[in-house]
């Protein structure tokens, strides 16, 4: 077996062919031609497309936040506006409140006024009535007596006329 063979060398050599010292200046120039393309790679293509996407990423989320603030802008004049005409709602409820209740005064003032004429006109209609029945009780009572004192003399036995029997019930009477 005189020839050797590529493979019957690097068998014979006892190592890995990576690790040759003589292929070390070819690997060199490969390792750095492949660092260079993939720094160009990444610095012309790659790099400029990451920072694109961040840069765009950086704008969204600032618009975001800014719109964010306008819209809690918004919504804190929403409700400033909503607090406003809701404190104007109950100004003017109180205010429709304290003139229903000044009219419901002034109507029951009113009737009340009604009532108590005619309470007073009854009343001293009443007060007629009993001072007429009062006269008339009186007279009434003034004949029973006088007619009871007649009846009572002439029960004991007397004789008395009509003018001195009314004379004596008028003055006991009087008192």
């Amino acid at each position: 077996m005189a020839t050797d063979t590529g493979v019957e060398k690097a068998a014979s050599s006892g190592g890995m062919p990576q690790l040759d010292i003589t292929t070390f200046p070819n690997q060199i120039f490969w390792l750095l031609l492949a660092l260079v393309v993939i720094y160009l790679v990444l610095s012309r293509v790659a790099l400029p497309r990451i920072g694109g996407a961040l840069a765009d990423r950086t704008n969204a989320i600032t618009g975001d936040l800014a719109a964010a603030e306008e819209l809690k802008q918004k919504a804190q004049d929403a409700e400033a506006a909503y607090e406003k005409a809701l404190a104007d709602a109950r100004a003017e409820a109180q205010g429709i409140s304290a003139k229903m209740k000044e009219d419901v005064q002034k109507q029951l003032d009113v009737e009340m006024a009604k009532a108590d004429a005619e309470i007073s006109a009854k009343s001293a209609e009443a007060q007629a009535k009993l001072a007429e029945i009062r006269d008339n009780a009186l007279a009434s009572v003034n004949d029973v007596a006088t007619d009871v004192a007649g009846d009572i003399v002439a029960a004991m036995g007397g004789k008395a006329d009509a003018k001195a029997v009314k004379a004596a019930v008028a003055s006991r009477m009087k008192g």
